[in-house]
């Protein structure tokens, strides 16, 4: 299944709830939070207190992405807070297992995410606990960043590393993705597609709908050549 997760990094914060329920209303699935606490990289967005505020306004899955050091030490005010999925750097911690207890362990989905100069063969030994692997397609830490086309063949990797595993896992790509592009992530075995500025920079709802129908048209192609 294709999924479009509109990244509020780039929404209008003054009206966010408004926004969100836009993409909503116009059939996207998830909801993509960036969190950034300014050391992991360079920018700082919102934390808790939003997450939670932004929680009352839509039932969509809220996908978390920490872009912080030490995640760690936030995994359980996440999850009280709103969470439905949450995703780690690996390059952020050494203690990645005990953060994959704790996320399954408070009901939630669990992934991770790599930049794009970092192996996807990192994730391997973690493949029987992961439900996400979120590979960055530019360089985390700023929105509206330009593709970068080498990370084409690291989606490539990261899908025959999901399925080899012989478990379903998402394979998440976040980085610069338009309507001009979005095809080439589909085609190289991603599913779940984060977006900002292409949705929220001008008529969300108009947008989200050209996307939601360039993954459908690209799944439906996948089912009629492969019979999957």
């Amino acid at each position: 299944m294709n999924i479009l997760a509109p990244s509020i990094l780039a929404a209008d914060f003054a009206v966010m709830g408004e926004q969100i329920r836009t993409v909503d209303n116009a059939g996207a699935q998830y909801i993509h939070i960036d969190v950034m606490d300014g050391i992991f990289v360079p920018s700082i967005s919102y934390g808790m207190p939003v997450i939670k505020s932004l929680r009352k306004v839509t039932d969509s899955v809220f996908d978390v992405h920490l872009m912080i050091e030490k995640p760690e030490r936030y995994i359980g005010a996440f999850a009280d807070c709103g969470a439905d999925s949450i995703t780690f750097h690996i390059e952020a911690t050494d203690k990645a297992d005990g953060i994959l207890e704790e996320i399954h362990g408070r009901g939630l989905k669990a992934g991770i995410s790599i930049k794009p100069d970092t192996p996807v063969e990192v994730l391997r030994p973690y493949l029987d606990r992961l439900d996400m692997i979120l590979v960055m397609t530019v360089e985390p830490g700023f929105g509206g960043q330009a593709y970068l086309d080498f990370c084409t063949d690291k989606v490539k990797e990261a899908r025959k590393l999901a399925d080899m595993s012989g478990r379903h896992i998402d394979v998440q790509v976040d980085g610069g993705i338009t309507l001009q592009n979005v095809e080439t992530v589909l085609k190289a075995g991603a599913n779940v597609i984060v977006t900002g500025s292409a949705v929220f920079g001008g008529d969300a709802a108009a947008n989200t709908k050209a996307f939601l129908g360039k993954m459908n048209s690209n799944r439906q192609c996948f089912v009629e050549i492969c019979g999957k």
